[in-house]
């Protein structure tokens, strides 16, 4: 057995799901936060383009998969989160995938990306929402428990 797959069954038998969840989605998010100020902090589209390129559209390609991967596990009937809960998430993927074939076209930041994550990581945390002061009006609230 390789190191990669000793390690991959390691972690499978000592993570619950959510912490797996959690696990991914501070990796990603990690990433759209190392590139939002460059990104964020100039309307030029060219220098947009640049960062893009630099590995922003890879961090968002990544980030568009994670939650391709939640709605459909959202999606399923097995499901066991309420059913108010799933339509919430699910409302919110739709928004990530729609937000984020803006900012690979360069005609959005990032910020609401990473606030909207972060609230995510704190629900699996078990910490509920926190609103944050930027992106209020562009990225949606989550519920307590999350």
């Amino acid at each position: 057995m390789s190191y990669a797959a000793a390690y991959q069954r390691t972690v499978a038998d000592t993570e619950t799901p959510r912490q797996i969840e959690r696990r991914l989605m501070s990796r990603v998010t990690g990433a759209l936060e190392h590139f939002q100020p460059r990104f964020d902090a100039t309307g030029d589209a060219n220098l947009r383009l640049a960062v893009l390129a630099d590995g922003l559209g890879d961090a968002v390609w990544e980030n568009q998969r994670l939650w391709q991967n939640f709605l459909a596990d959202l999606s399923d009937p097995a499901n066991a989160l309420p059913a108010p809960l799933r339509a919430g998430l699910i409302s919110i993927g739709l928004w990530v995938e729609r937000h984020s074939q803006q900012v690979l076209r360069g005609k959005a930041g990032v910020a609401a990306l990473v606030e909207v994550n972060n609230n995510i990581i704190r629900g699996l945390s078990g910490q509920g929402a926190q609103p944050a002061p930027t992106a209020a009006a562009a990225a949606p609230r989550l519920a307590e428990g999350v």
